[in-house]
């Protein structure tokens, strides 16, 4: 790509008329080579068409944005979501996941070309509303520095997804729910769970809650 040449989106939601008022919005301005309604096509066409940007909804037919980020591991593209939500679970599901960037969709049109832009020269972008609490979530979510969590040997021996699958199971999620918010399937939860089990030596889910409650890991 020279230059000159505009960027290349794909532009990936459910619903027809937000995809006509966003390729309306960015006519002339970004070269706009495909659009997808799920998230199957959504993955064949990223696949296809190999675009710098791709504009993504967070909940889509046949799973949600994060979904297709994890069905492209070798993908050069990168992913703003652009989304109705402002909900700090979909922010950082589909963050994790791998997208560069989250706006909502009450962003003006100059803002959104700028947004691409910067998410296509590999910068983060997050509509001023939702930065400072994305920061604050990842910051809740690194190991605690405290005694407690250092000196704890059972919990040392999970795994960082280990741990996830067991603050969600102690929450009380079932398998398909915490594969959906995780995006893995529904047998990777089933195994992250037996090895939970195992290596903290329960029995079954209440004992499981138990344990998570004595540690204020519910």
């Amino acid at each position: 790509m020279t230059q000159s040449d505009p960027l290349r989106v794909v532009l990936v939601d459910d619903h027809e008329l937000v995809r006509a008022g966003v390729r309306a919005t960015l006519a002339g301005r970004v070269d706009i080579v495909g659009e997808a309604g799920d998230v199957a096509g959504a993955v064949e066409l990223i696949r296809a068409t190999n675009p710098d940007v791709v504009l993504l909804d967070v909940h889509l037919p046949g799973g949600n944005g994060p979904a297709v980020i994890a069905s492209l591991p070798a993908t050069t593209a990168r992913f703003l979501a652009l989304s109705v939500s402002d909900a700090a679970d979909d922010v950082i599901a589909v963050i994790r996941a791998g997208a560069r960037g989250y706006v909502t969709k009450a962003i003006g049109g100059d803002e959104l070309l700028t947004a691409i832009e910067r998410v296509a020269s590999g910068d983060a972008v997050f509509s001023p509303r939702l930065a400072g609490f994305v920061l604050d979530a990842f910051r809740a979510q690194q190991p605690e520095a405290g005694p407690s969590q250092e000196s704890d040997p059972e919990l040392d021996r999970l795994t960082n997804r280990e741990r996830e699958v067991l603050q969600l199971l102690a929450r009380g999620y079932a398998y398909k729910e915490i594969a959906d918010r995780l995006t893995i399937s529904i047998k990777t939860v089933e195994s992250h769970a037996s090895a939970v089990l195992r290596k903290l030596q329960l029995s079954n889910r209440r004992e499981l809650r138990r344990w998570a409650e004595a540690r204020a890991l519910e």
